[in-house]
């Protein structure tokens, strides 16, 4: 499995994690090739050189406007006031020659920082003028970002704990505490740490990069490191002001994920809700939820009521279990989950194609399954046993 590895010991900002992907291996020529589909060449001039920091040589970004611009310090580079909607970045966006996933990884970043501009500014999101997003440089980091996340063709992203400075920053809206109301917005539910430097060493720009395209937020490195690269920031600190990225190699082909079981007992509640509530749990997105006979004290009979969820989805698991059982507590767990990994095929058959989900161990399919909703879909509309469906499936060579 390839990996890509965010090492933000120093934040993140745009024109830094253009500067580390390049570094990383990311052909300059096609960036800036596929940079030129967006139609704003004429607006602005890119920079790429090598340049060293504390010892640290790595690769520097610089996005130069080729008109007036207002000035706002943001790691060093001036930023250009266009008051562009979200409407007007969505447009910029989709009338590109970009490819598809490029443009949506684009646009999922650009929808991030909006979300937070239109909460912090107590707007629409459609409304909110944004001089982040607007400004051309931003547009620049975000769509050279997936442009780079494409080129790399990685399985998984995984990043550090987030360093995010402190003390102030000056921008648009005035003085602000370090970090900035949107950058906190967009970093809501992801670890970060603070004061490292007395200055703003994580950006709107750069939260949205993690917060859109990030699986996993860890200090922990359990892949075999192939690659280092080095964006190179533009102030001098009194640390390296880098972002490092590792390209990696993890051995084991099964996928982990850290998971967590929350439970609870229960033994005054009508049982025919039971059904409702697990209906409930899977539609907020439970991963799994399970029900165990048990007896509790004084010999009642009652029910472990056990939901299996990521991170994101607790809080919402929670509103479920509160409102919609008896259960006044619950127990928590964290647990590691192994996927083999697989995929999606359809098998022709003689009773029309069916899609098989295939599991891989060590790169070698070891098991497989057609899909019981379309299997059960064709039994009753050709009025035949499901077992003939399936049967139908296992006589084909997958292998």
């Amino acid at each position: 499995m390839k990996i890509l590895y965010y090492d933000c010991f120093c934040g993140i900002s745009g024109d830094m994690n253009l500067a580390a992907l390049i570094d990383l291996g990311v052909s300059k020529e096609y960036l800036m090739e596929e940079l030129s589909k967006v139609n704003l060449n004429s607006e602005y001039e890119m920079k790429i050189e090598r340049s060293v920091k504390l010892g640290i040589t790595g690769t520097r970004v610089d996005v130069k406007l080729n008109e007036s611009s207002h000035s706002e310090e943001e790691h060093g580079h001036d930023h250009q006031h266009h008051h562009r909607k979200l409407k007007d970045i969505e447009k910029i966006i989709n009338s590109s020659h970009l490819s598809d996933k490029v443009k949506n990884i684009s646009l999922g970043m650009f929808m991030k920082i909006a979300e937070a501009e239109a909460k912090i500014h107590g707007k629409s999101l459609y409304e909110v003028h944004f001089h982040e997003v607007g400004a051309i440089d931003s547009i620049v980091d975000l769509v050279g970002a997936a442009i780079c996340i494409d080129y790399l063709k990685v399985d998984r992203i995984i990043a550090s704990p987030v360093q995010v400075g402190g003390g102030f920053v000056k921008c648009s809206h005035g003085i602000m505490p370090v970090p900035a109301p949107a950058t906190t917005e967009i970093l809501k539910n992801i670890p970060i740490s603070t004061g490292i430097v007395q200055f703003e060493t994580t950006t709107p720009t750069g939260a949205a990069i993690l917060a859109v395209n990030v699986e996993e937020f860890t200090s922990k490195i359990d892949f075999l490191i192939k690659k280092t690269g080095y964006g190179i920031g533009h102030r001098d600190l009194e640390i390296p002001n880098v972002l490092r990225v590792y390209l990696g190699k993890q051995e084991r082909s099964e996928k982990v994920e850290e998971q967590y079981i929350l439970e609870t007992n229960i033994d005054d509640m009508n049982p025919e809700l039971y059904e409702y509530v697990q209906e409930r749990l899977f539609e907020v997105g439970a991963l799994d939820v399970f029900k165990t006979p048990i007896y509790m004290k004084k010999g009642r009979p009652g029910i472990k009521l056990s939901v299996l969820t990521d991170e994101k989805g607790e809080k919402d698991i929670l509103d479920v279990i509160f409102e919609e059982t008896t259960s006044i507590g619950v127990r928590k767990h964290k647990v590691e989950k192994i996927m083999l990994n697989r995929d999606f095929s359809k098998v022709k058959t003689e009773y029309g194609d069916i899609t098989v989900k295939k599991s891989y161990y060590e790169g070698k399919l070891v098991k497989y399954k057609p899909e019981y909703e379309e299997c059960k879909a064709i039994a009753k509309e050709k009025n035949i046993s499901i077992d003939k469906v399936y049967k139908a499936v296992y006589r084909q060579d997958l292998n």
